[in-house]
């Protein structure tokens, strides 16, 4: 068979499996706009609450008091801070959504009770975050004092404190003899 017949058939062959798919793809829903910045939020905000939750249970409640040096915060302001001023404020900012109103814990709340309340304020990042798009990275937003941020830079501060929060973490348990959750062999 000369070349040109065989490109012909396959031609043949192939065109109206194409022709198909390009009418499927025309009349399919147009999908949403892609929101790299937001989808990127919401990834780091299942690794922090992953990894802040683990390194919360992993710390011996009779440590939580422990402070590298006078300083610093104990393990339980970190939690503490955490469950209060961080997660719910930080969240409900970016996402442009009321806070929970909640009581305040300190760190004279047990494990049990700073363990379960940072698990709920992770829950109320995901719920927030849940429908934020990068439609508004621009937006001004108020987070700390009279000068606004953009809601972008708010989303880089809210990961960046979940990253300093979770590297104390990682110290204090290592100051304790505790391997922290990410430096454990994944199974």
């Amino acid at each position: 068979m000369q070349p040109r017949v065989l490109v012909l058939l396959i031609a043949v062959a192939v065109l109206p499996q194409a022709l198909a798919a390009q009418a499927t793809a025309a009349t399919a829903a147009p999908s949403p706009p892609a929101s790299p910045v937001a989808d990127a939020l919401r990834a780091m905000q299942q690794r922090y609450a992953r990894i802040l939750i683990a390194a919360a249970e992993a710390m011996p409640a009779d440590k939580y008091n422990y402070r590298p040096t006078p300083a610093q915060m104990s393990f339980a302001m970190i939690q503490a801070h955490l469950a209060n001023e961080g997660n719910d404020v930080l969240c409900s900012k970016v996402a442009g959504v009321p806070a929970p109103q909640r009581a305040a814990v300190d760190t004279t709340a047990g494990k049990d009770q700073l363990v379960a309340r940072l698990k709920d304020t992770f829950q109320f990042c995901e719920s927030a975050f849940a429908h934020l798009d990068d439609s508004k990275l621009n937006e001004p937003i108020q987070l700390f004092g009279p000068n606004p941020f953009s809601r972008a830079a708010a989303i880089m501060i809210t990961v960046g404190d979940w990253a300093d929060h979770y590297s104390q973490e990682a110290n204090y348990l290592r100051l304790n003899g505790v391997l922290p959750p990410t430096a454990q062999r994944r199974p």
